[in-house]
């Protein structure tokens, strides 16, 4: 999967939105909170996301995908992976691994940032 395609996937979903919080980095965003992370396009295409509710549950992907998947520096303890876009993570696991990182975010905010859809 090419950058602008997840790129393009992400901002579809309802209340998404782009943000540059640091110089040059992008992330998706909904209501107040990241749920994509893209970064700087000049860099290798990759998303970071919550690919579950604790480091346990994200290792799953590190065992799965260890050439892939690693671990995000500095959030990587709460569950959040980053995920190589050109590698042998097929498109399908990472649309699953973007839709589970949303729903996960959606599901705590608070209700009035909550995207209605």
């Amino acid at each position: 999967m090419r950058r602008e395609e997840m790129r393009a996937y992400c901002l579809a979903k309802p209340g998404a939105w782009l943000d540059q919080p640091w110089e040059g980095d992008e992330v998706v965003k909904v209501g107040s909170r990241i749920f994509a992370f893209l970064g700087s396009p000049e860099g290798a295409p990759t998303v970071g996301v919550k690919c579950g509710p604790s480091r346990e549950a994200a290792d799953e992907w590190l065992h799965r995908h260890p050439t892939d998947a690693r671990v995000m520096p500095y959030i990587g303890r709460s569950g959040w992976n980053t995920l190589r876009l050109d590698g042998g993570i097929d498109d399908d696991e990472l649309i699953e691994a973007v839709d589970g990182s949303y729903d996960a975010v959606v599901a705590k905010l608070p209700r009035r940032e909550r995207p209605t859809v």
